[in-house]
C-alpha cells in the first residue's frame, strides 16, 4: 500500500528512526531481525537474494523505478500489505538523519544464518572461500565482499566479532554484493578451523611472517592448484593482523611480497590481490 506523508508523527516509521545512533540502530536489528538496504540497485540484490521486506520509503520521483522491484517482492506494483512510504527528500533526510543516496530505502527481514556444518554441506560445490577474522571496520567487510563477488570466491565466513555485513556502510560499500556471496558465522574459532579441514579445505593465513610462502609459490603448490582443490583464505583484523592461534592452526602461512619498503595493504586491498591469485581460471 503507498503511503505518503507529511510529517514523521507515524508509529509504523520506528524502523527508519535514529538511523545514525550505533546503539540504537544494533539493538533494533537484534532485536526485530532487521538490516536496511539503500537504493535502486542494493534493494534489488536484496530481493533477488530471497530478502523479505518490511516495508519502502522513498521520494515520489523514484517510485515509477522502484515499482518492478515491489512487485518482484511483494507480488504488487503498489506493495500489497507491504507499506510503500514517499516523503519528500527533506523529510527523508530529517527521518534518516543522512542523504539517501539514490532516493529509497527498504527494511528487510533478516535471514536465518546457517550453521557452519550445515552451510559447508548447502555449498559443496564450493573452491574457493575466505574467512574475516574479528575484521570490525565496516567499509573494509563491504569492500572485501566486493573482491570476492568480483573475483569468483564462492563464500565469506565470519567469526563472531567480525562486522555484521548487513549493516547499512558495509552493504553499500559492497554495491549489493552481500546478498550475491553466501555467507555465515563460524563460531568457536578458531577451533572451528578443524571443521574445514576435515571437509577437505586447505587453510591459509595471511600473515607476516619470515617463515610464510610468497603468495604466487603458495598458489603453485600441486595441492592448490589442482583442479578440484578448495582453499581456505583467512584475513586478519586491520590492526593487529590474525591471532597467533589462528596462524598455528592452518595449514600455511603466506605472505604478498611487498616493494618500496611496505610491509602490508590494506586488508581489503591485500585479500583482492590474494583472491585474483588463487582465483579458479
Amino acid at each position: 500500500m503507498i503511503i505518503e506523508l507529511d510529517s514523521l508523527e507515524d508509529p509504523r516509521l520506528t524502523d527508519y528512526t535514529s538511523l545514525t545512533d550505533v546503539a540504537l540502530r544494533k539493538s533494533l536489528e537484534a532485536e526485530r531481525g532487521l538490516y536496511m538496504a539503500e537504493g535502486d540497485k542494493v534493494i534489488r540484490r536484496a530481493v533477488a537474494a530471497g530478502h523479505t521486506p518490511r516495508s519502502f520509503i522513498m521520494t515520489a520521483r523514484w517510485l515509477s523505478a522502484m515499482q518492478p522491484i515491489i512487485e518482484q517482492a511483494t507480488g504488487s506494483v503498489d506493495g500489497g500489505t507491504v507499506p510503500v512510504y514517499l516523503a519528500s527528500e527533506e523529510l527523508l533526510e530529517q527521518l534518516t538523519g543522512f542523504h539517501v543516496h539514490r532516493g529509497a530505502l527498504a527494511a528487510m527481514n533478516r535471514p536465518e544464518l546457517l550453521p557452519i556444518e550445515t552451510f559447508i554441506g548447502k555449498h559443496s560445490s564450493a573452491r574457493r572461500i575466505v574467512i574475516l577474522e574479528n575484521l570490525v571496520n565496516h567499509t573494509n567487510v563491504g569492500a572485501v565482499f566486493r573482491s570476492m563477488a568480483a573475483l569468483g570466491f564462492d563464500a565469506v565466513l565470519l567469526t563472531d566479532s567480525a562486522s555484521d555485513p548487513l549493516y547499512r556502510r558495509s552493504v553499500r560499500v559492497s554495491m549489493g554484493t552481500v546478498f550475491q556471496v553466501p555467507w555465515t558465522r563460524i563460531t568457536h574459532w578458531p577451533r572451528s578451523m578443524q571443521t574445514l579441514k576435515d571437509n577437505g579445505w586447505i587453510t591459509a593465513s595471511l600473515a607476516l611472517r619470515k617463515d610464510a610462502l610468497k603468495l604466487d609459490e603458495f598458489a603453485r603448490l600441486p595441492e592448490v592448484s589442482a583442479p578440484d582443490s578448495k582453499v581456505a583464505l583467512i584475513l586478519g583484523t586491520e590492526g593487529d593482523g590474525l591471532n597467533a592461534a589462528t596462524i598455528a592452526h592452518a595449514d600455511h602461512a603466506v605472505i604478498i611480497p611487498m616493494a618500496g619498503e611496505v610491509d602490508s595493504l590494506n586488508v581489503a586491498a591485500a585479500g583482492a590481490v590474494a583472491a585474483w591469485e588463487l582465483r579458479i581460471c
